[in-house]
């Protein structure tokens, strides 16, 4: 059903695309938009291992293309190092595909946007995510989107400086026992 990544060497592990969704802050989710054009925003998530959620306003473009076609895919870019002298950029990324869902359970929805808060507020207090979420809570909508397929591609370069790392460490290891 997904294709098959051409450059299998430069594909990222499920862990290192479960980082990388971690350590972003953003990305860009495209969605079927109006009159058959693609729409892609760029918006703010949390990924909790298993889904992705976001939090948009109760109507609009998102909602509008998410009710006529919940498939979306979501993209993060975790490095773009352009290398001028090589004509190249060293790159990261993960792209996921799934379905998307609105959240209309008030647990579900509360569930979802305390993860949210806890990413981008991790120090603040339970009582002030309490209070944020509460003032925000009527206009909030949340959308979990479940992944049916993900995955991950580096540069070639950085591939190989992973796969050397990793073969330096192989070695001291060996070297120890």
């Amino acid at each position: 059903m997904f294709r098959e990544m051409r450059r299998k060497k430069q594909a990222l592990s499920k862990e290192d695309c479960d980082a990388v969704l971690n350590r972003g802050t953003s990305g860009i989710l495209a969605l079927a938009g109006d009159d058959g054009y693609p729409y892609a925003v760029p918006i703010s998530y949390v990924y909790d291992g298993e889904r992705l959620y976001f939090h948009c306003a109760r109507s609009g473009h998102k909602l509008d293309a998410i009710r006529r076609n919940a498939k979306v895919s979501f993209c993060v870019i975790d490095q773009d190092q352009t290398v001028p002298e090589e004509y190249t950029s060293y790159f990261r990324s993960v792209i996921v595909f799934g379905t998307m869902r609105i959240l209309k359970d008030d647990s579900e929805k509360r569930t979802a946007v305390e993860k949210l808060a806890l990413k981008y507020a991790p120090d603040d207090t339970e009582e002030n995510r309490r209070i944020a979420i509460e003032r925000d809570w009527k206009p909030l909508c949340m959308l979990e989107m479940h992944i049916d397929h993900m995955s991950g591609k580096e540069a070639i370069e950085l591939a190989k400086r992973k796969q050397e790392t990793e073969r330096c460490q192989t070695a001291a290891l060996n070297s120890l026992t």
